[in-house]
């Protein structure tokens, strides 16, 4: 009697893992410790300002993680870098420091396929505009960029942002140029593209060396995403059906 009860107590949990795998559960993902297939995956992309440079690494994310977490998201920052101080926990992201359009361009389709983000926050133009790169054309590589994520990840919420200021005069009328555009840019892309104003939130004042912000400057900048991102619900939300990517589970810290 106990053997043919213990007998069907497995073939039951057989059933029950089976059923869990057809479901999506039972993976890999879900078998980490502080890891959840809910977590929203979320691309910071640019260059040495989502990096943080040597002012303040981490730059904007740390602010902005600390707001997302008060708010009772989970999400995943997610890139092929990472820095950042302890406490920012999650440090991954995709801000190349020195890095033009057409440099992201060459390289945004293996990044996306590899972190697979729910939303992506685009903030890139600044060493186009400092190395006098064909600034003219600027706003249109950034338009070809764009049409290429959307390629790639046609669900993902795309938040475009403009270029903070800079305090020199030749730099900054270059700036206010391309910010004009971005607008225009981005109206063309669909619903899931979203400018994001970050021009408008910062000065001078809030710059460390002239072009990369202050901690203070940073700050600024996390509440102006965090807004952007709170006015889109579905930038926070999984997309349904897809979970975590396996490699990212081994190299991120809970919490």
């Amino acid at each position: 009697m106990e053997t043919s009860l213990s007998r069907r107590m497995a073939m039951l949990g057989c059933a029950a893992a089976v059923t869990g795998l057809a479901l999506g559960r039972g993976t890999a993902v879900a078998a980490v410790p502080g890891q959840s297939p809910s977590r929203v995956r979320v691309m910071p992309l640019g260059d040495s300002i989502t990096d943080g440079f040597k002012y303040y690494p981490g730059g904007y994310r740390v602010e902005l993680r600390r707001r997302l977490v008060a708010d009772g998201h989970a999400l995943d920052f997610v890139g092929s870098l990472a820095n950042g101080p302890v406490e920012l926990g999650d440090r991954d992201h995709e801000g190349h420091i020195g890095w033009r359009i057409d440099q992201l361009d060459a390289e945004i389709d293996s990044w996306l396929q590899q972190s697979d983000p729910r939303t992506i926050m685009l903030l890139i133009g600044t060493n186009d505009l400092n190395q006098n790169h064909d600034t003219a054309d600027a706003p249109a590589r950034l338009s070809a960029l764009i049409d290429h994520i959307r390629a790639v990840k046609p669900q993902c919420e795309l938040f475009v942002a403009t270029l903070p200021p800079q305090s020199n005069a030749v730099l900054e009328s270059r700036v206010r140029a391309y910010n004009a555009e971005i607008p225009h840019v981005v109206a063309q892309k669909g619903p899931h593209t979203h400018l994001v104003r970050i021009y408008d939130a910062l000065t001078i004042n809030d710059l460390a060396d002239g072009i990369h912000p202050t901690e203070e400057g940073f700050r600024k900048m996390a509440a102006v995403w965090h807004g952007a991102l709170r006015a889109v619900p579905r930038s926070l939300a999984p997309i349904p059906g897809i979970s975590a990517i396996p490699h990212a589970i081994t190299t991120k810290e809970a919490g």
